[in-house]
């Protein structure tokens, strides 16, 4: 540890953990064997952090909720193993409604992104530049965000799903998808993505043909559900998107 880093002597710090210059890391913290700390981070009251993560200079970890009903209880912001904090970005802790935020192992979060209280980020995703999530976001695995997109608060984002640049997303995004333009809507099957993590050509073409019925064949959801149940065989990937539809409350983005 640097001379010049601030480390509260009730911190648990992991085996080799690294901390660079001007660190402040709170008592109530606890941080993985191997994790390296660049200069300047603050990590607060609340935060633990996995093995073998980076996280970069001016990143803050750990600030209490940017919501009216949090009152100061105990909450947590949560990160996995195998996390890249890049420089300049915010976590924030949870409210009393779900006690923790919540990142994934292996997930990339590029240069000030921002994760508000309660959201829960699954495995493998990648957050570009400028991304922005706000409050109690569910995220699945191995989803994208491109660059300056914002995620309003409740929305859910299934996995595989992959958000467009600058994109501003007010309703639910469902699994294996690409979400585009403004008002965002249904950018077509994220099939450069899906086939890049080992789905074979019929299981995409699978889930092409569930789309189809949901946003391209049909302006009504309601119908392209029935269609879709009615004309395609069952799959653990038509399983998956009917369960992400049920449990949305904010509704689905549009179709074309």
């Amino acid at each position: 540890m640097n001379t010049t880093s601030f480390v509260h002597p009730d911190a648990k710090i992991g085996h080799k953990v690294e901390i660079g210059p001007l660190c402040f890391i709170a008592g109530n913290v606890e941080i993985g064997a191997n994790t390296i700390i660049y200069p300047g981070v603050t990590i607060l009251d609340g935060s633990k952090i996995g093995e073998n993560c980076r996280i970069f200079t001016g990143a803050v970890i750990g600030a209490e909720a940017q919501d009216l009903s949090y009152a100061g209880e105990e909450t947590w912001v949560e990160v996995g193993n195998f996390v890249t904090i890049r420089e300049f970005v915010t976590l924030h802790r949870g409210t009393k409604v779900k006690k923790k935020t919540v990142i994934g192992d292996h997930c990339y979060l590029m240069a000030y992104a921002h994760v508000a209280h309660d959201c829960q980020v699954g495995h493998h995703c990648i957050f570009a530049n400028g991304v922005n999530l706000a409050g109690h976001v569910e995220v699945g695995n191995f989803v994208n965000f491109g660059g300056l997109s914002a995620v309003h608060q409740f929305c859910k984002i299934g996995s595989h799903a992959m958000i467009g640049g600058g994109s501003i997303v007010r309703r639910d995004v469902p699994p294996f998808i690409k979400a585009v333009r403004n008002p965002v809507a249904y950018g077509g099957v994220n099939k450069i993505g899906l086939s890049r993590k080992g789905f074979s050509r019929e299981s995409i073409d699978s889930i092409t043909d569930i789309y189809r019925y949901l946003f391209v064949k049909n302006t009504n959801l309601s119908k392209g559900i029935s269609e879709m149940q009615a004309n395609i065989p069952e799959s653990e990937y038509k399983k998956e998107i009917e369960a992400f539809i049920g449990g949305s409350n904010r509704g689905l983005i549009k179709g074309l």
